[in-house]
């Protein structure tokens, strides 16, 4: 089962937000939709602009607590590695051939 370790933000050099699901399209749906309540709703977090999949929970557990003490600029870089114009992913992750998985 793959697991999700993922970054929204606001807008371009906005509130980050990190988190871990394994269920990619469902969460950020839940996040877009502010159909969760506390700071991604709060902030307006609705653009996933970064994301990782492994296939061990625990590895995505370490790796979203090692995101989280990150420096911004650490964050920012890593994100610009990977989508330097910090596009929305989410149409990317809604098309065919993205793997989902079941809660």
């Amino acid at each position: 089962m793959p697991y999700y370790v993922y970054i929204m933000a606001s807008k371009k050099n906005g509130t980050l937000y990190i988190g871990i699901t394994n269920d990619l399209i469902r969460r950020v749906y839940e996040h877009r939709n502010d159909l969760i309540d506390g700071f991604t709703r709060r902030y307006g977090i609705h653009k996933l602009i970064y994301f990782e999949q492994t296939d061990d929970v625990l590895s995505a557990i370490q790796r979203e607590k090692q995101l989280k003490k990150w420096h911004r600029k650490w964050k920012v870089d890593l994100i610009e590695q990977e989508n330097p114009e910090w596009r929305d992913l989410y149409d990317e992750i809604t098309g065919d051939g993205f793997p989902r998985s079941r809660e």
